[in-house]
């Protein structure tokens, strides 16, 4: 795959993802203060090289996102991936069962945490109560 083509499967990756919901700042702006190329890289590998990837469809993919996140109590990069789980289509009864599977792995406090965060991006996306 050329630069060109690279780019292109970044930029709409990106857009299915992130386009709509909660206002924040994806990691991509801090990393991109600190070092624009290595930032520019890393978004091609991830969003244009691995998330563009079809073995897994995006709703797969950031189910399995939320998941680690949650399980890992990584509460700002979980909002980010909530909000894109819900931008690609995933179910929402579905992330909620997820978040509740993962206390079996990484106990109560961590489900607590991503009910909450699942909650507010929820709630800022005017989603809340799930139907």
């Amino acid at each position: 795959m050329d630069e060109a083509e690279i780019k292109r499967k970044t930029r709409e990756t990106a857009e299915k993802l992130f386009g709509k919901g909660i206002k924040m700042d994806p990691p991509y702006r801090t990393w991109k203060e600190f070092d624009p190329e290595l930032a520019n890289d890393f978004s091609k590998f991830i969003t244009g090289n691995l998330y563009s990837r079809t073995v897994l469809t995006l709703p797969e993919r950031q189910m399995i996102a939320v998941a680690a996140l949650a399980a890992l109590r990584a509460a700002k990069e979980l909002r980010l991936h909530v909000n894109a789980a819900l931008n690609v289509g995933c179910d929402p009864k579905k992330l909620a069962e997820i978040f509740f599977q993962i206390g079996t792995y990484a106990g109560m406090p961590a489900v607590n945490e991503a009910l909450e965060v699942y909650r507010e991006v929820l709630q800022e996306r005017g989603e809340w109560p799930i139907k």
